[in-house]
């Protein structure tokens, strides 16, 4: 089993490489995981940059201290993957996150998609989106990543095209066959830049969002012949893409 990971601010390490592990992370180490000395902890950033390190010792219920030889910084992975995000109902949207951030997505957008039962509207949404920042964080530590994915703001239809048409790869899982949609596993995908997946909401992607996707680049694409929920699709589709890309090779 690999090493558990936390998250950390900053890696200034005392002398001799010593390093306080305090705070939640701290108590979480000490009290829950109760780590002994000469087990190993990786020490990550989220944003690349981490430390393995073994435990020295123990001081009180919060504070974990660690020898720290170095600090090592794993590059950004190619192409990067950003999943368009339509708001599930209920808790599915932590659900996406969740298994989204477990299987590599880099990049997470929610979206306000016109079919969007869920809304998100002043401080009810600033809650949903920090529910959704902080299941991305607690999953990359759980499936010991050190570059967690990064959850954007709350986009528009209109933001939304404009990330596909910038995009170096773009597509929308939609499964209309009269439209033309095509399988994603047969996709001609690039070997860098960006990949954009848009997933919309349990009633579908309208056709006006459709058409301006289209506008920007983007081409319809499916994943099957079943139908799945919006809160796993994203989740199927990556995993898919991963594989293809070579990232999980």
């Amino acid at each position: 089993m690999t090493a558990p990971v936390f998250v950390v601010d900053h890696f200034d390490a005392g002398g001799g490489g010593h390093y306080v592990l305090d705070g939640p992370e701290g108590r979480h180490a000490v009290s829950v995981k109760r780590l002994q000395p000469g087990e190993d902890v990786i020490l990550t950033d989220g944003a690349g940059r981490w430390a393995d390190c073994v435990v020295l010792g123990t001081e009180g219920k919060d504070r974990l201290i660690v020898k720290m030889d170095g600090v090592s910084e794993e590059p950004a992975a190619q192409p990067r993957i950003t999943v368009v995000q339509a708001l599930p109902k209920g808790d599915r949207g932590e659900l996406a996150v969740e298994t989204m951030t477990e299987v590599g997505v880099d990049a997470i957008v929610p979206w306000q998609a016109a079919r969007c039962i869920t809304q998100w509207k002043g401080e009810r949404g600033l809650k949903a989106l920090g529910k959704w920042r902080a299941t991305a964080r607690e999953a990359g530590k759980q499936s010991r990543r050190v570059r967690f994915p990064e959850v954007a703001d709350l986009t528009t239809t209109k933001q939304v095209a404009a990330l596909l048409a910038g995009a170096d790869f773009a597509a929308v899982l939609h499964s209309d066959f009269e439209r033309g949609s095509r399988p994603l596993a047969t996709a001609d995908l690039p070997d860098e830049g960006e990949i954009v997946l848009v997933v919309g909401p349990e009633g579908g992607v309208a056709k006006d969002e459709l058409a301006l996707f289209e506008e920007a680049g983007a081409q319809a694409y499916v994943l099957g012949p079943t139908v799945l929920r919006t809160s796993t699709a994203g989740t199927a589709a990556a995993a898919l893409l991963l594989g293809r890309t070579g990232r999980w090779s």
